[in-house]
């Protein structure tokens, strides 16, 4: 049985050559906004199909595939489309797009999600600078053999966010005058929606958005050393919060509703960390 970090190392092998420049920044497109991609100016594409072992995005609107671009100067890797673990993938293959952007030389991570809010005064189309996560009904992905190559055993978790960059988000979307949040994203499994009564248990243990990505990413992240940020849109409102009832196809609706101003928001927050 190959081990995680021999499937690990045997992809980055494979498509190392394929890599155009040392990537600074990894960035996780979420749901509903994999559109970014296309309005970069590409400079090399590795559709996760033919990265041996990788695991295959089967999300409506992800279009699984790796791009290479400079953003405003910042050389940028992207996930056009990230894998979920309600898709049945083992947590440690949700994470090896994570892994393998860090070995192909991106030391901070910009994770972006659709999720559902319960902040208070949250409304569809905000977005959340996430500033901590819960994780509670999907396993960690240091689960299992230490990976000595990549980190400690007992990483610590005291700031995964890292406070210098929260201070250029905050920033970026003050000189854009675009309205910015802050609050504690949590991660439940899906691919189902929440139930009025788990949104009040995430209320209670302090979230403010829910969602179905993210944290395991951050864990993964956090333990390789890298620096991370987040950024949550808010394409709902959490179930129970409304009355009306939840869909794919709304998260999918607010995200275009609200893509300039994450693209404004996004290229921003590039240049700076560049």
């Amino acid at each position: 049985m190959v081990s995680v970090y021999e499937k690990l190392t045997n992809a980055y092998n494979d498509i190392k050559e394929r890599i155009p420049f040392l990537p600074k920044v990894g960035l996780v497109l979420g749901s509903g906004l994999g559109d970014y991609g296309d309005t970069v100016e590409v400079e090399g594409i590795i559709p996760y199909e033919e990265i041996p072992g990788f695991p295959k995005s089967t999300v409506q609107g992800h279009k699984g595939r790796f791009l290479f671009a400079h953003v405003e100067g910042t050389p940028v890797v992207m996930m056009q489309g990230r894998v979920h673990y309600y898709e049945g993938y083992s947590i440690q293959d949700v994470v090896m797009p994570i892994r393998l952007m860090k070995l192909m030389g991106a030391d901070t991570l910009f994770l972006t999600n659709a999720a559902g809010g319960m902040g208070e005064g949250f409304g569809a189309g905000d977005f959340m600078m996430i500033t901590d996560h819960i994780s509670l009904t999907v396993p960690s992905p240091l689960i299992g053999p230490n990976i000595e190559e990549l980190g400690l055993r007992f990483p610590d978790m005291s700031q995964v966010y890292d406070k210098d960059l929260q201070d250029v988000i905050r920033n970026a979307a003050k000189e854009l005058e675009i309205p910015l949040k802050e609050g504690v994203y949590i991660q439940l499994s899906g691919p189902q929606f929440e139930t009025p009564a788990e949104v009040r248990m995430a209320k209670i243990l302090g979230a403010d958005a829910v969602g179905m990505s993210t944290v395991c990413e951050a864990i993964a992240a956090n333990h390789m050393g890298m620096k991370i940020c987040g950024i949550s849109c808010i394409s709902n409102l959490a179930c129970g919060i409304t009355d009306a009832p939840l869909s794919h196809e709304e998260v999918q609706e607010v995200a275009d509703r609200v893509a300039p101003d994450f693209k404004r928001l996004v290229t921003k927050v590039l240049k700076e960390i560049g």
